[in-house]
């Protein structure tokens, strides 16, 4: 199996919790597609309403998850839920949208070129140092068959197929470990911010 084919069989499943009323597991969502939706929206609108048009993306696919019925990828479907809530944000504003439109068979691939223009003041970065500090302390503090999971797993973006190989375990325990350290992380994250 692809490791696309696997991601889309393991963002099913997390809908699938989401519709059966586990409203914790859309956070599993959000986490894996933040960024990468960012990158798509910032094609569309300024640098400083990128997080907002997100938000309400997700905000607008977690309310239209029953609609959801898994005939196109997940991604795919929330990627047009970005850029039409980007669209419309835009038309709010009495913006123009931008001439360049992925079409949604492209999004799988879309990574928005250099998409985040990096404005950042020194505030912001010693924040994210700061992040980036509290995220190596929460993963050097795991025990270590989350720290290797989820190091494998978000450093050197191996498949969980070649996680599994590698830790002598099922697929399943490694999906298991890497939603525990994820989990973690996101409460360590959620004190701080």
């Amino acid at each position: 199996m692809s490791d696309n084919a696997s991601q889309n069989r393991f963002d099913l499943e997390i809908v699938k919790r989401v519709q059966q009323g586990d409203k914790n597991a859309f956070d599993l969502l959000v986490i894996k597609y933040q960024h990468k939706l960012a990158k798509v929206v910032t094609s569309y609108v300024p640098d400083s309403d990128v997080l907002d048009v997100v938000q309400d993306a997700f905000i607008k696919a977690y309310k239209s998850l029953t609609l959801f019925k898994g005939e196109s990828s997940f991604y795919t479907w929330l990627y047009r839920i970005a850029v039409n809530t980007a669209k419309n944000y835009i038309t709010a504003q009495n913006r123009r949208p931008p001439r360049m439109d992925v079409d949604a068979l492209e999004a799988e691939f879309h990574t928005g070129g250099s998409a985040l223009h990096d404005h950042a003041t020194p505030e912001a970065n010693i924040s994210k140092q700061q992040i980036s500090d509290l995220i190596s302390q929460v993963i050097s503090s795991l025990p270590e068959e989350l720290k290797v999971a989820i190091t494998l797993r978000e450093h050197k973006a191996m498949s969980y197929e070649e996680i599994a190989e590698i830790m002598e375990c099922p697929v399943g325990t490694v999906r298991s470990r890497i939603y525990r350290a994820r989990e973690a992380l996101e409460m360590e994250l959620k004190k701080i911010l």
